[in-house]
């Protein structure tokens, strides 16, 4: 009797799991009409090339960087977004952050657009086309920056100079934030950021860097994806040391400070950081799932069982999806002994960590503590900051950001989803709970690599879909 029942449970089981994943179908969306855009192609190709030939590479070190060539690119803008000049009020603030005011016709909370014109160095041996030449084949136009994020930024202005030349007005102000400092951390957004609060100014829209219309991002699912990230993950470096009294190499103690430090790291990547299905995860399975195939639709349709099936998922494959769900951990640096035979008086390790929005530097501090379990390993905490509050999804500000993608990449899906990196949005953090992270591109992964990386590079209808976004996105402000 007792086996009928089991099985009558497990039958049970199948069947809702089973019904769950079948009824796991897109939601509805709301008819998007179709808006198509003209505008001057090839001037805005002309104003992107001339600004990637400014080399505003920035750097820790000021006395590294060329001041010059940041001023020069300032001082373009006029020349390259003439209309726009004619409108909108300009205010320098430190650490060359600039900041356009474009005046609406009614009172009200203004919008933000944001983007940043430096960039991070090259290694120009390493390249197959100069960095800085803008050099425009095939279609392509080759540069540091075209990517990361003088795109962005050319694609707001030139929106703009297109919209203005049209006669159209905003209903509210509309602000362009442009920092001169991302790529170092600079002080450039938060001056920003400080002259709103000065002015109680609360945006009811902020749009940065971010997500971008990517494909083979989540498994199962073989459509474009729209990423808009709702929240970024927190960031903090952490410095792991050792001390002894050093010695010879040829009698050594019973455990070295590297020996003791590597015992320390085998320890927390034993122990990863616990899961945690944030709002921003939890939404992009629900909306993403829904597009996936029937396995993974039993999957992500039924997570309340599936969890560790998920968990374990995540910690086998790494990358992208387990950053999305916990707090990550890469060691990064390590620094022991001068010589080849001399036991380090002192040996230190740092790994560079991303938080979780349900975790903070506190609780991550204390976890490692907590599982490295040995008072001689000194840890500290160099730099950080905690993970930004999260945007809502089911709102005005969202369907216009949302509307703007499915309408410029039409057969899109566009959904939530945490930003694993970090960008000048997180400054926004007491301004406003409508800061939505999409680079208005369609990237190929091989593109998505050349970020930061060697032969950086976009393709001229790329670039022309950033201003088409923006000028939809700007008309619905």
């Amino acid at each position: 009797m007792l086996g009928y029942v089991l099985l009558g449970l497990i039958a049970l089981f199948l069947a809702v799991i089973l019904i769950r994943a079948a009824m796991f179908n897109p939601k509805p969306q709301p008819e998007i009409p179709q808006d198509p855009v003209t505008f001057d192609r090839d001037a805005a190709i002309s104003a992107l090339q001339t600004l990637v030939r400014f080399k505003t590479v920035s750097n820790v070190d000021r006395e590294k960087e060329d001041d010059g060539e940041f001023k020069k690119l300032i001082s373009s803008l006029p020349e390259l977004y003439p209309r726009v000049f004619d409108v909108c009020s300009v205010t320098e603030l430190p650490d060359r952050a600039l900041l356009f005011r474009w005046p609406g016709k009614n009172p009200g909370d203004p919008a933000v657009m944001m983007a940043h014109y430096d960039v991070v160095p090259v290694d120009e041996s390493k390249w197959d086309k100069p960095p800085f030449a803008g050099i425009i084949e095939d279609g392509v136009l080759w540069g540091r920056g075209t990517l990361d994020t003088k795109v962005t930024f050319n694609g707001i202005l030139s929106a703009a100079n297109h919209l203005i030349a049209k006669g159209f007005e905003p209903e509210h102000d509309i602000y362009f934030a442009f920092s001169g400092g991302e790529e170092v951390n600079g002080n450039g957004a938060p001056n920003i950021v400080n002259w709103f609060v000065r002015h109680d100014i609360h945006p009811a829209i902020v749009v940065d860097e971010g997500g971008a219309v990517v494909e083979n991002v989540f498994p199962g699912v073989t459509k474009p994806c729209g990423m808009v990230g709702i929240a970024e993950k927190g960031m903090m470096n952490v410095e792991y040391k050792v001390l002894s009294g050093g010695g010879h190499a040829s009698s050594p103690p019973p455990a070295t400070p590297i020996d003791t430090l590597a015992k320390a790291v085998n320890r927390l990547h034993g122990k990863p950081f616990k899961m945690h299905v944030t709002k921003p995860a939890a939404e992009m399975f629900d909306t993403l799932g829904r597009h996936s195939s029937f396995g993974y639709k039993i999957l992500f349709a039924n997570l309340w069982c599936f969890g560790p099936v998920l968990d374990l998922y995540c910690s086998l494959t790494g990358g992208e999806i387990n950053a999305l769900v916990r707090t990550t951990m890469a060691f990064t640096m390590m620094e022991g002994s001068t010589a080849r035979n001399v036991i380090p008086p002192e040996a230190k390790i740092v790994s560079n960590m991303r938080l979780n929005p349900a975790d903070s530097v506190n609780s991550a501090v204390s976890y490692l503590k907590r599982t490295i379990d040995n008072s001689k390993v000194e840890v500290k905490v160099l730099e950080s900051f905690e993970p930004s509050p999260i945007s809502e999804t089911n709102c005005p500000a969202w369907d216009k950001v949302a509307a703007a993608v499915a309408q410029t990449w039409p057969g899109t899906v566009v959904s939530p989803y945490l930003m694993v990196q970090c960008s000048d949005s997180r400054h926004y953090r007491d301004l406003s709970n409508h800061v939505y992270r999409f680079s208005a591109m369609d990237l190929t992964a091989e593109e998505r690599r050349s970020i930061h990386g060697n032969n950086e590079r976009i393709r001229l209808d790329c670039a022309c879909k950033a201003v088409e976004f923006y000028i939809r996105l700007l008309k619905k402000c």
